[in-house]
Formats: C-alpha cells, structure tokens, sequence
C-alpha cells in the first residue's frame, strides 16, 4: 500500500511511516515524531508544530514518488520473525556498538572543550545513562516478549508489550534531551573533527532508535497481539 498524496491529512503519522518507508524521512526533516508520537492525523501533528499540512502532504507524495522501482521493504508485509530478525540485527546489536562509541567520542569533546560556551556539557552522562536504559529494555525484549512472540503467543504478551510502549516514550524523551544537549546537532565553526562525527553520530542515533521505536509500536506489536496461541 502506497501513500495516496491527494489525501493524507486524515492518516496518522504511523500509517503513512507504515506504507510508505520513505515517509520517515520527511517526518524527521521536519522533526514529526512518527514513532512514539506516530498515533494521530497528519493534519493534526502539523498544526501541534506550526507546519503547513497541504506543504507536507506535497512532500509525502513526492517521496513516494521518487522512491520509485525501488521500494524500501514495506515492514508490515513481513512476518513476525522475520522483523524480530532484522530488529535484532539492525537495531539491538548496533546499538550496542554504536551507544559505546559515542560516548567515549563525548567523553573527549567534553574534556578537551569544556572552556568552550557550546560544548555538550552532560552530554556523555546522558547518553550513558540511555545505554544503560536501552540495554535494560533490549534484555527484556529479548527475554520475554520476543520469544511469546517467536512462539505464535503474543496474544498474552498485552502486558508486556504495554511495558515496552512506556519504556519506548522514556526513550523519546531521552532523545529529545539528547538533541537538546548536542544543540540541535549543529557543531561550531570551530568544532574538531571528533566533535562533528559526534554530532553527526547522535543524529543518526536519534533517527535509528525512532525507526526502531516505530518498527515495534506500529508493526510488531500489533502482529503480536493478533497471535492466539
């Protein structure tokens, strides 16, 4: 299913993300939250953001089209084990490589440049405190919900799936402070090269971690839930 460009304003965000991949990337160009906020009309998340819905729209549709004959995987296609496949391999393993990296790279920043207005005071604090609560969540998943769900049994997982959905708005929320303590990821004029691969770095970790977010709100779960075994 593709995004009807002549009217979207009526969809969620999460439907649109859903149907056509390339949605996302318009979402984060113009920071609408599609994963844990993804839950109400377009027209709505614009007028919360002061956005031009009619503009986005045009956008939306102009993604989809350019993504062409070459589509990104439709996500709500695939089966329950094949996304708890690509979640774990796209998302729980990187980051656990990626979270790390970042930082020891804050870390430096902070300690070289902490004379400096703009450096990222907090910043390494923050995100080792969001490697601490993502790989808490990641263990449960792990543990208990993705198993019910490899067993045909997500049906009975209502209350663990519920805890994932609170602990995922945790996670919005700490990639909204950390947006805030890397200002805005936009590095100084005289920002060192460690500096800019740490902006660009939490950047990408932001659109990972809302991808991911969105994979298991708005496909996964509901997969899981109509299970009956």
């Amino acid at each position: 299913m593709k995004i009807d460009s002549n009217a979207p304003l009526g969809r969620t965000l999460a439907d649109l993300a859903v149907a056509t991949p390339s949605a996302t990337r318009v979402f984060h160009r113009h920071g609408l939250d599609f994963c844990c906020g993804g839950r109400v009309p377009l027209a709505e998340a614009c007028a919360k953001e002061g956005l031009d819905p009619d503009l986005i729209a045009k956008e939306l549709g102009e993604a989809a089209h350019a993504q062409g004959s070459l589509p990104d995987t439709l996500w709500d296609e695939a089966s329950p084990k094949e996304l708890i496949a690509h979640i774990l391999e796209s998302f729980h393993a990187d980051h656990r490589v990626e979270v790390p990296r970042l930082i020891a790279m804050a870390k430096k920043v902070e300690e070289v440049h902490a004379d400096k207005p703009d450096c990222p005071t907090g910043l390494a604090t923050h995100l080792e405190h969001m490697l601490e609560s993502l790989e808490d969540h990641m263990e449960k998943e792990e543990e208990v919900l993705f198993p019910l769900v490899l067993e045909g049994r997500g049906g009975i997982a209502q209350m663990p799936i519920r805890v994932m959905e609170s602990e995922h708005r945790d996670h919005g929320n700490n990639l909204a402070r950390m947006k805030k303590l890397a200002h805005d990821y936009m590095p100084p004029e005289e920002a060192c090269n460690t500096w800019r691969a740490l902006y660009l770095g939490v950047d990408q970790l932001e659109k990972d971690l809302m991808q991911h977010i969105h994979l298991e709100n708005n496909v996964l779960f509901p997969k899981a839930l109509e299970q009956r075994g």
